[in-house]
């Protein structure tokens, strides 16, 4: 991938309004987790060298119900669409890298690489109909930010996921930054005339290669391929961290930059609280004292969340309205 990333507070300041930093993963850094015991799926610990714990998932909870927080950023990755069916990229075995090379591609990243998608074009597409808009439907993780929202809590929601669920929940775009993209717009790669996503789908269905009816170049998707900038979006709505008063981060490895480095972007008195299986990023490697961590299940964590700020039958109801199922609050995601 293009560069390393730098440390949070100069990359911030690095990336100008014309647009940020190619994504890359972090390196991966000796001994930066620690090991953490739970039982029954989930733990909490505090952010402060494992002691005793100083702040708690209903400590969250609380500062949520009494009014406390009401500017609350999401950062989201594809632990939240797993439970939906989406793959995640990466998992050994059942993950997308794993099945690419039944599209005849030379290494699996070669998918997202504008080098090979301008030579050959098809397997992207041909991958691309795998995620066709109804192909997966939201689960409990996402319709529990769409209620969020419903309560004017969401600030803004920054998803790695280029699935389209946060959308099908019901989010609005305006509250959404999708910082590798999305398929719901495209642009001609010759003489970049906009398209709605909306156009492609028909020629991608079918398994053609969608092409622009103006210059005949191919209109690609606007999902950020290696190399490529992020959405401006992704500039435009920094501004959110520093004003945010929580920062939840559900499903991610916070391994991508610069999304990860998001994490840190918060005030250090902003209570963070990350629902993930693992510990992860900034939270692992500079854990703050109001840090709570969540291990286990996204799904059981974002329930337990749910239970602890009293809005089971909201979501109950909510989800009913949006599914038709009467019981897809617990089934929905299991």
């Amino acid at each position: 991938m293009a560069l390393w990333a730098y440390s949070v507070v100069p990359a911030l300041r690095l990336w100008g309004l014309g647009g940020a930093r190619p994504w890359t993963r972090r390196p991966r850094i000796a001994g930066a987790g620690r090991p953490i015991s739970f039982s029954a799926g989930a733990s909490s610990v505090s952010g402060s060298g494992g002691h005793s714990p100083k702040f708690l998932l209903h400590d969250v909870a609380e500062l949520i119900k009494t009014g406390a927080c009401q500017r609350v950023v999401v950062m989201v990755g594809a632990g939240i669409s797993t439970p939906s069916g989406v793959p995640d990229f990466r998992s050994p075995g059942t993950g997308y890298y794993s099945s690419l090379q039944q599209y005849k591609i030379p290494y699996p990243e070669a998918i997202f690489e504008l080098s090979f998608f301008f030579r050959d074009p098809k397997p992207f597409f041909t991958f691309a109909k795998e995620l066709y808009p109804g192909n997966y439907r939201p689960n409990a993780t996402h319709y529990f930010l769409r209620l969020l929202h419903d309560k004017g809590l969401l600030l803004r929601l920054y998803t790695q996921n280029i699935d389209g669920l946060e959308r099908a929940s019901g989010i609005p775009a305006s509250k959404l930054v999708e910082a590798h993209g999305s398929f719901a717009s495209a642009t001609c790669t010759v003489c970049r005339r906009p398209f709605p996503g909306e156009d492609f789908w028909a020629d991608v269905m079918v398994d053609r290669v969608p092409r622009c009816p103006v210059c005949t170049g191919v209109v690609k998707p606007d999902i950020v391929f290696f190399g490529e900038m992020l959405p401006h979006r992704f500039l435009l709505h920094l501004a959110d961290f520093p004003t945010a008063d929580l920062l939840l981060i559900l499903g991610t490895s916070l391994e991508v930059e610069p999304f990860a480095s998001l994490s840190e972007a918060v005030r250090s008195s902003v209570p963070r609280l990350l629902i993930n299986r693992d510990l992860v990023g900034s939270l692992a490697r500079h854990p703050r004292g109001r840090d709570v961590v969540q291990l286990g299940d996204v799904v059981h964590g974002v329930k337990r969340l749910v239970e602890l700020l009293g809005w089971t039958e909201e979501m109950r109801d909510l989800i009913q309205r949006e599914t038709g199922k009467t019981d897809g609050w617990d089934k929905l995601g299991e």
